[in-house]
C-alpha cells in the first residue's frame, strides 16, 4: 500500500457542463467528494494523501470563476473540518497563503490547529500552490538562513519545502483525462508512479481507486536501480 497518495483533482468544469450546469455547481460536488475519497483511502491504510485544489495558475482563470472557488472554500472550510476532524484527519495546507483573504488565512490556520493532534490520515491540501512555486520559495530562505553550498544536500533542501516531514508521494492519480503534471509536486514527485483517469473527480469513487491501487500494486518499483531479475538475465 502506497505511504502517500497525490491526487490531481481535475474535471470539475466538465462534470458539469456535461449536465448543463454552471461551472460552479462542478466546484461544489468536488468538494463533496473530498470526504468520500479520503475515508476510501483511510479505510485501506493510506496514512498521507494530497490533494491539489488550487493552483497559482489558476489565478490566471475568469474572475467570476475564482471568487466562486473562494466562495466555496469559505463556506466549506468548517464543516469540511468538523467532518476530517471526527474521522481523525489532520490537515495541512501546502502553498502560499498570503494572497488569500485574511478571513481565510485565519480559517485555513483554524483548521490546521485543530486537526494537529489527529493520528489516522495526514491530508495535505494544496491550495494556492505551484511546483516552482515552491522550490523558489525554498531557494530564498536557504539563502536567507545563509546556508553553504557545502551544506546543502537533498536532505536539507527537502526541509525547506511545504512538505518537509511528509514522504514523497509513492503514487500520483490525475482525473480527467489528462496526462501532464500541472507544476506539481515537482520535487517530490521524481519517482513517484502515475495512475491517469478519464473519471472526472467529481465521480471518483472506491472502485476507481482500487483499479489504481492495483495498477500500482503491478509496479517495479526500481528508483534508478536494476532489479534482480535483470541482474540475474545479466549474469
Amino acid at each position: 500500500m502506497p505511504r502517500h497518495i497525490a491526487i490531481i483533482m481535475d474535471g470539475n468544469g466538465r462534470w458539469a457542463a456535461q449536465r448543463a450546469l454552471p461551472r460552479e455547481a462542478g466546484h461544489r460536488r468536488g468538494v463533496a467528494n473530498i470526504q468520500r475519497v479520503v475515508r476510501a483511502l483511510a479505510e485501506r491504510g493510506v496514512p498521507v494523501v494530497t490533494l491539489y485544489a488550487f493552483s497559482t495558475e489558476n489565478w490566471r482563470r475568469p474572475t467570476a470563476e475564482v471568487e466562486a472557488l473562494m466562495s466555496i472554500l469559505a463556506e466549506e472550510i468548517e464543516p469540511q473540518t468538523r467532518e476530517l476532524h471526527e474521522a481523525g484527519v489532520r490537515l495541512v495546507h501546502l502553498g502560499d497563503p498570503t494572497p488569500l483573504d485574511p478571513v481565510l488565512q485565519d480559517a485555513i490556520a483554524a483548521a490546521e490547529d485543530i486537526t494537529k493532534n489527529n493520528d489516522r490520515l495526514v491530508l495535505n491540501v494544496a491550495f494556492n500552490y505551484g511546483g516552482r512555486d515552491e522550490i523558489l520559495h525554498a531557494v530564498r530562505k536557504i539563502i536567507a538562513d545563509g546556508v553553504t553550498p557545502s551544506e546543502l544536500d537533498e536532505g536539507v533542501f527537502g526541509r525547506y519545502l511545504y512538505t518537509n516531514g511528509c514522504p514523497d508521494p509513492d503514487l500520483i492519480i490525475r482525473t480527467g483525462g489528462e496526462q501532464r503534471l500541472s507544476n506539481f509536486l515537482l520535487w517530490q514527485a521524481a519517482y513517484s508512479e502515475y495512475y491517469h483517469t478519464s473519471v472526472l473527480w467529481p465521480d471518483l469513487d472506491e472502485g476507481e481507486l482500487d483499479r489504481a491501487l492495483e495498477a500500482y500494486r503491478q509496479r517495479n518499483r526500481r528508483f534508478g536501480a536494476l532489479d534482480a531479475q535483470h541482474h540475474r538475465d545479466e549474469a
